[in-house]
């Protein structure tokens, strides 16, 4: 994001419209994608691999020379809009396979989408002497590699049951379940949070080098650390959901994440560097871990026949969250320098909790 603020002279408010444009984006793409049933209707690996090389290529777009910030934009936006065959519809193939074990195996897939979402940082530190359009390139390569690994190795699932027609009244009729609803909710309450923390960890880690300016932080390097331990806390609470519950094992990662939020400005003035970034990793950890499991309660609280629309839906929803939570953060750091806007995360965890107190046995 610094360098494309460097290269094309944008202001520094457009970090913040700049990971908008790819959930704005993504939140199209899932409309377009749970009004059409396309992942009920077509090949889950067949649409995975098309949107994965049209991504690809938007993705590719921003490298160009001639860009301004109403293209970068434009590809941004696209790109988003094609993650929507990715993301939603990866749960869905794994939804396809697996009856029991489930949370497991959605644990596994949203850790790899975690470390996925990390690399990039990553390649700008193993990358610093090369341009910032390596990173591009890179990620662009990998896109297409894995919707080619898709197609080839992944099959419709044996519990795959095939949408014959459109069903245009979906978006509604999934929430009448009141299973799905209190899944649904949970998920919304913890998107508040989870884009947004993303989006500003190295931003924290900034900061905290100019409260401390003694601190030497490798910021690349720590907020791929911080990021991808997610991927690892995913693998672990689907493992501890067959223990303890799906529902209980969310609702205690959402807690967490909450009071992670409600007690980060006290770790800017009062921790050791060390206490600092523990801390971080620890919130990276709990702030991702409920994202399988509530996926895992809204796959198991829909018809077979309508998942993936179901799944596409909670996330086009929860991705439109994430925006306001990003805008207003972004908006929040330009009115004070306080490091107490980040309390402002845990609204959606707060929320959330309360819509999984609701006594539910459906889905425990």
């Amino acid at each position: 994001m610094g360098d494309l603020v460097t290269t094309f002279g944008l202001s520094e408010s457009a970090v913040g419209h700049l990971t908008s444009a790819v959930q704005f984006g993504f939140i199209a793409g899932t409309l377009v994608f749970a009004i059409l049933s396309i992942a009920d209707r077509f090949s889950p690996s067949k649409v995975f691999f098309s949107c994965a090389l049209l991504g690809a290529l938007f993705n590719l777009g921003v490298i160009w020379d001639e860009n301004g910030l109403a293209s970068i934009l434009s590809f941004r936006f696209f790109t988003g809009f094609f993650l929507a065959g990715i993301y939603p519809v990866g749960m869905k193939i794994a939804a396809d396979y697996y009856e029991k074990g489930l949370g497991k195996s959605l644990g596994f897939l949203v850790g790899a989408l975690v470390v996925g979402t990390a690399f990039p940082h990553l390649l700008k530190e193993m990358t610093h002497t090369l341009s910032w359009k390596a990173v591009l390139v890179a990620t662009s390569i990998l896109a297409v590699l894995g919707g080619t690994l898709m197609v080839i190795l992944v099959p419709n699932g044996p519990f795959r049951k095939p949408g014959q027609k459109i069903y245009l009244s979906a978006f509604l009729k999934v929430f009448q379940n009141r299973s799905f609803r209190s899944a649904a909710f949970g998920y919304f309450g913890h998107c508040w949070e989870l884009y947004t923390f993303w989006a500003f960890v190295p931003i924290m880690l900034q900061t905290y080098t100019m409260v401390h300016p003694n601190a030497t932080f490798n910021i690349p390097l720590l907020s791929f650390l911080i990021i991808a331990i997610g991927g690892l806390a995913c693998v672990l609470g689907g493992y501890l959901a067959q223990v303890f519950g799906t529902k209980r094992v969310a609702f205690m990662a959402l807690f967490l994440s909450c009071v992670c939020s409600l007690i980060s400005p006290l770790l800017f003035v009062l921790g050791s560097e060390v206490v600092f970034v523990a801390f971080l990793l620890f919130w990276g950890m709990v702030v991702i871990a409920d994202s399988p499991l509530f996926s895992t309660l809204v796959a198991q609280s829909a018809l077979p026949e309508i998942k993936g629309t179901a799944l596409t839906i909670v996330n086009s929803i929860g991705f439109a969250i994430t925006i306001a939570s990003i805008q207003l953060l972004n908006e929040m750091r330009i009115w004070t320098s306080s490091n107490m806007v980040y309390m402002m995360l845990a609204v959606g965890p707060i929320l959330g909790l309360i819509a999984l107190s609701s006594k539910n046995k459906a889905i425990l």
